[in-house]
């Protein structure tokens, strides 16, 4: 089940996509006109996954009648992010061979001379992102001027949608509500700078809808396997990176375990992957223009897709 966010009509709406994404059955419009009544659990993407299975028995439901008065066309919507104001953002590297071929263009060195640092290849570290500064799908990220070196990020993330506490890694992708696409633009110079002082990242990505997901999230019954799926990044058509999600050194099993340890997590919680190896311009060296589009495309999640503007 593919499921969305979308502005119809003035209005946020929660939609189920139907097909390869041309057409979209507005849910509370659907509940209402098969049962006449309001369908307060179906208004947001939150409601929806803190709903649980009550929720998940009414979209199935709807699913099957799909009233031909709640489908639209999706040329007549606007996408938002499927989250609008996600719960909270990480942001992990679950990929090792992404840092080792960033570090060797970095640092100008061979990548069998690129050593990761220990802690890192033992736990699935992370930063928290700007949750705030979040967009969707075919939305203009208008560029920071205090930066020129403009770069995409290509991952996909999980969606909580239970919480908890101590969660072991047996019981973790139990909590796993549906998965998507993520597009973490990244301003490279400024990165450069902030990593030297050995404070964390700042303005290199925190700025206006610098934080892209979509263009919707499927639930996880309908992905299967999440560690076998192709990963694929174009710039204005041209493919430029390529990759799989069973290179992910750190599952999405580790990283629950390890964010919950001593700490609360919350059901709609985005934990992303991190960037798939060859899966930035900081690996490959095609950095981003104005005016360029950017495309993602994760097998089964659909495509994400963005324009970067001065």
């Amino acid at each position: 089940m593919k499921l969305a966010t979308v502005e119809y009509e003035k209005t946020q709406q929660t939609a189920l996509v139907t097909g390869s994404g041309e057409q979209l059955l507005l849910l509370e419009r659907a509940h209402h006109d098969v049962t006449g009544k309001p369908a307060p659990e179906l208004e947001t993407m939150q409601t929806i996954i803190e709903g649980g299975p009550a929720a998940r028995e009414i979209l199935d439901r709807l699913a099957d009648e799909q009233p031909a008065s709640a489908i639209v066309d999706a040329g007549d919507v606007r996408w938002m992010s499927p989250l609008p104001q996600p719960v909270q953002i990480r942001d992990f590297g679950c990929f090792m061979d992404h840092f080792r071929n960033a570090r060797a263009r970095i640092q100008g060195v061979a990548l069998e001379d690129v050593e990761l640092p220990k802690i890192q290849l033992e736990r699935p570290l992370y930063y928290i992102a700007n949750r705030l500064a979040v967009t969707g799908h075919e939305s203009d990220v208008v560029w920071p001027e205090y930066s020129s070196l403009r770069d995409y990020e290509l991952e996909f993330a999980c969606v909580l949608g239970r919480g908890g506490t101590d969660i072991s890694r047996a019981d973790a992708s139990a909590h796993i509500f549906g998965y998507t696409i993520f597009n973490d633009f990244s301003a490279r110079d400024t990165q450069l700078e902030e990593i030297s002082t050995g404070l964390g990242l700042s303005k290199s990505k925190d700025f206006s809808n610098a934080n892209v997901l979509g263009p919707w999230i499927v639930t996880a019954d309908e992905v299967g396997d999440p560690y076998q799926l192709e990963m694929t990044a174009r710039i204005n058509g041209d493919e430029v990176s390529r990759g799989t999600s069973a290179d992910m050194d750190h599952r999405f099993e580790d990283v629950i375990s390890f964010a919950s340890t001593s700490t609360r997590l919350y059901p709609g919680e985005v934990f992303c992957s991190g960037t798939v190896p060859s899966g930035c311009g900081l690996e490959h060296g095609r950095f981003l223009e104005p005016g360029d589009v950017v495309e993602l495309e994760v097998a089964g999640l659909g495509v994400l897709r963005n324009r970067v503007v001065a």
